[in-house]
């Protein structure tokens, strides 16, 4: 996922600190995991390709798969693509994508609102699901791009989608950003903070959570030793997303020398694709074998 909106004065901060911390210097290692770290996954808006897949399968446990058409993209190349990730026994953390603030605001002002956008949106997803044959109880993840506190538009789209699909034998869960923003004066939120107030508030069903915060620290960029899945500065997640191509280098500054010159993460015997890194606390954060 690459379309990402935070509070610029949030940025700044984070760039501030992230400066202040030595600057990292150890690109992607070629050396596996050590048995006691998390596992690791990679997700892209593109699909791969076969060929690759025994050589990322080296690296990384598990992928990121779209149901649905990644940000910004007319097509989907992961359709059809379960099989050979289970040959190559990857796991899996499945997302489906989501509805910007203005797209949901456009269907509102045509008569559709955003719940009912939201529901819409999530049976496709669910549709989707099935016809990629993942088992039930697979956690399906809503790519919930912008971040900072929700709108009432944005919550109406977003919970309308976890409920639905919380009643479809599927477990809703949501990629969302840990990052603080302004909220009040001397007081921050996250997207995922955010989310999670409203789901008890409203005795909804509870949400799996992929926190995306690539911020150094508490991320420590491109790199096949990532920080400890609890470091990301947001509890009981399912997996967080630590670093992104391209890098965001208002918020990447201490970490920039682990990411390639163009600003983007590669495993090195595959250099022209390109990756954001995960760590989760499964080989297959979403059940999906």
């Amino acid at each position: 996922m690459r379309l990402v909106a935070t509070s610029l004065p949030a940025l700044l901060l984070l760039a501030i600190a992230c400066a202040q911390q030595p600057a990292a210097a150890r690109p992607v290692s070629r050396t596996s995991s050590p048995p006691t770290q998390n596992p690791i996954g990679f997700d892209s808006n593109d699909y791969p390709g076969d060929d690759a897949l025994p050589a990322l399968r080296r690296h990384f446990a598990f992928a990121g798969y779209w149901l649905t058409n990644p940000p910004g993209e007319h097509q989907n190349g992961w359709v059809g693509k379960r099989d050979a990730l289970l040959k190559n026994d990857f796991g899996f953390l499945v997302l489906a994508n989501g509805k910007f603030d203005a797209e949901i605001k456009k269907a509102r002002r045509a008569g559709t609102t955003p719940a009912a956008l939201g529901t819409r949106d999530a049976t496709a997803a669910i549709a989707a699901a099935q016809r990629e044959h993942f088992p039930a109880h697979t956690i399906l993840f809503l790519d919930q791009e912008e971040g900072g506190r929700l709108n009432a538009d944005q919550s109406g789209y977003l919970l309308a989608w976890t409920e639905t699909v919380a009643h479809s034998g599927y477990l809703p869960g949501v990629y969302a950003s840990g990052q603080p923003v302004n909220d009040s004066p001397g007081k921050t939120i996250t997207t995922i903070q955010d989310i999670r107030e409203q789901v008890a508030a409203r005795h909804l069903h509870e949400i799996a959570f992929w926190v995306y915060q690539d911020a150094c620290p508490p991320a420590n960029g491109c790199s096949m030793q990532p920080p400890p899945l609890a470091s990301s500065g947001t509890p009981d997640v399912a997996a967080w997303q630590y670093a992104q191509s391209p890098r965001r280098k208002e918020i990447t500054a201490a970490c920039a020398r682990t990411y390639a010159a163009d600003g983007n993460c590669y495993v090195p015997d595959l250099p022209k694709i390109m990756l954001d890194l995960t760590v989760a606390a499964s080989p297959d954060p979403s059940h999906g074998r």
